[in-house]
């Protein structure tokens, strides 16, 4: 995920959360916006009650690589967010890229 792709901005963020569609399973919750141009932005999200500090960002690591490697699933001109839930702690990268394409089916 190149930073160029990544939603930045607060309101942003918040506008996509209230105003959009989402599909969610065990794992994660992914919300899609349409944009008005032709370009996929990204942005991950992830509460402090899942553990400590290393746990998110390795989560937030192997969740980066899980889109890289499956960008070609998500459709331009849209926006989304992907939430990654308390439940994802003690999983492994192969259960998160399983759980985000079974999303990206939907």
């Amino acid at each position: 995920m190149k930073r160029s792709e990544t939603i930045k901005a607060k309101k942003e963020f918040n506008d996509i959360i209230r105003n959009s569609n989402f599909h969610k399973n065990k794992y994660l919750v992914l919300y899609y916006k349409e944009r008005i141009d032709d370009q996929k932005m990204f942005a991950l999200a992830i509460s402090k009650q899942v553990g400590k500090a290393y746990l998110r960002n390795y989560l937030k690591r192997i969740a980066r690589v899980s889109i890289d490697q499956n960008k070609n699933l998500f459709k331009n001109g849209y926006n989304y967010i992907i939430m990654i839930r308390k439940s994802c702690a003690d999983i492994k990268f192969n259960e998160l890229n399983k759980s985000l394409i079974e999303l990206l089916q939907q």
